[in-house]
């Protein structure tokens, strides 16, 4: 498990080291000391790696946490065609997809983005130019029957709305982990 959590480090700062224009105010040390702080915090960013999420640290929050987020230009491969929720999923009487996005990332200790996040990552470059993702949906919306995701398309950013039951190969999801 070691060598494993060692190559995954490595590849986080890879990472970070290629794309500074992510965090120009943070130094990998930072990032490495919270990251000896919250072992557990390493299966979070494994499974993201692993799904192709290629974590990156664009935020740093003024209690000291950094804020690890999905970075892949498109929304990972590994986390397309779910529905929303588990609600949404267990409504679904045909063709139900594998599992739910919001009961994922739960699962794996992450939160979705939601749209500010959403927002604040597409300052940084332009993601979801092909893809779609789901975003963190307000109550009053889920109650209904909706779920929000968000593209960006025509050099904008946008918020969509859809039926938390419905599941795209292009729509997926990407998370955030305070560490």
């Amino acid at each position: 498990m070691k060598k494993e959590h060692e190559t995954l480090v490595a590849t986080l700062k890879a990472r970070f080291e290629k794309n500074k224009n992510r965090h120009p105010h943070l130094g990998w040390e930072q990032v490495l000391n919270r990251l000896q702080e919250n072992k557990s915090a390493l299966s979070s960013l494994a499974w993201m790696e692993e799904t192709e999420g290629e974590p990156d640290v664009p935020n740093l929050l003024p209690d000291g946490s950094i804020v690890f987020m999905d970075c892949s230009k498109e929304s990972p491969k590994a986390r397309r065609s779910y529905c929303y929720d588990k609600k949404a999923l267990d409504e679904r009487k045909e063709f139900k997809p594998e599992n739910a996005a919001l009961e994922l990332a739960t699962s794996k200790g992450l939160i979705l983005l939601d749209e500010a996040d959403y927002r604040y990552l597409q300052t940084l470059g332009e993601f979801d130019l092909k893809t779609s993702s789901w975003i963190l949906t307000p109550a009053e919306i889920r109650k209904l029957g909706g779920a929000l995701f968000c593209d960006r398309r025509y050099n904008q950013v946008f918020v969509y709305h859809n039926g938390a039951s419905s599941y795209y190969a292009a729509r997926g999801f990407r998370c955030k982990l305070h560490v």
